[in-house]
């Protein structure tokens, strides 16, 4: 993956901030793992996540957030958060503050605080709605991978391009009924299928980390995790194909009016995630991608965050140590 050049907007010291800003979600969601509460989980995150947010110097929009504000109080799509609105720099925002709530509620793995910025205009504003995803790690050629083509298809060009057999490919999937055809199909050709109970972001992300031996993603999610897992692969490289998926006529009205007219377009990874970005994820529970916070018997909580940049190809692995003000 060739880094481009550097932002004038997305100063570097932004990329430790966001690390803080994850961090402050999860320790909060951290408080209500496996207490069965989904709703006070998210709400904890949230609460934590928006105010570390407002303490950043930036003119930042929430392009993805909890939806929209007749539904969300806090993060919802379009909410202006910085101390410098109006005199900052202008940055747009993806966020789930805790992906992955039932898993968090359930002490389940792979809950995290989630968070992706770039500059104004360089991330998709999509709807609310369910996206078809697929994903491959680095390394291989463009257009490897085509949402127009069968599950099959896609296997099978992977497999020759890595040099094994179909039956040595592992596939991700989030395991849900509406993916029983599509896992029928992988299986039939001798793939072995990962399924995951939630958390997308995850998912697609893993496909970029050989000790995973996850090779490809395929399903579909929610549109919002899509934009936040090609913002991590424009960061580390790696080949993503979305398109949107609508069940009524409102969710199209939806689309419409977050400017999204081609409602059949598939979207490559630079159409979700262009120009310069930063991306960054802590673990709230022990998962594939990121340990969870841990409350150590001294009192200290740890976190373990991956933060990354388009720009510099930069992956940091930061392990945090907080402690209770004195």
């Amino acid at each position: 993956m060739t880094a481009t050049p550097a932002s004038k907007v997305l100063d570097r010291v932004l990329v430790l901030e966001m690390v803080r800003v994850t961090e402050a979600a999860a320790i909060s969601a951290a408080k209500l793992i496996g207490r069965g509460d989904e709703k006070a989980a998210d709400a904890a995150a949230v609460e934590a996540m928006r105010a570390a947010l407002n303490e950043l110097y930036m003119d930042g929009t929430v392009v993805i957030g909890e939806g929209e504000r007749d539904e969300a109080p806090m993060l919802y799509i379009g909410e202006k958060v910085g101390s410098a609105i109006g005199k900052g720099p202008k940055i747009d925002i993806a966020l789930d503050p805790l992906e992955g709530t039932t898993i968090c509620a359930k002490a389940g793995p792979n809950s995290l605080a989630v968070l992706a910025i770039a500059e104004e205009g360089g991330l998709l504003n999509a709807p609310d709605v369910y996206m078809d995803k697929l994903a491959v790690g680095p390394g291989y050629p463009d257009g490897i991978i085509d949402l127009n083509k069968t599950p099959t298809q896609n296997v099978e060009a992977v497999a020759a391009a890595k040099g094994v057999k179909p039956e040595d490919i592992v596939v991700c999937v989030l395991d849900r009924p509406r993916h029983a055809d599509l896992i029928a199909e992988l299986r039939a050709i001798g793939c072995g299928v990962y399924l995951i109970g939630d958390g997308d972001v995850a998912g697609v992300i893993a496909v970029t980390n050989e000790d995973t031996n996850i090779d490809l993603y395929m399903g579909q999610g929610g549109a919002p995790e899509g934009v936040l897992a090609a913002a991590a692969l424009r960061c580390v490289g790696g080949q993503f194909k979305g398109r949107l998926v609508f069940r009524n006529e409102d969710e199209r009205a939806r689309a419409r009016k977050w400017g999204i007219d081609d409602l059949n377009k598939v979207y490559d990874l630079i159409e979700l995630a262009k120009g310069d970005c930063i991306f960054a994820a802590t673990g709230v529970t022990d998962g594939s991608l990121l340990d969870g916070v841990k409350h150590r018997k001294d009192g200290v909580m740890t976190t373990n965050t991956v933060v990354m940049r388009a720009s510099s190809g930069t992956v940091r692995w930061v392990k945090g140590e907080h402690r209770k003000a004195r």
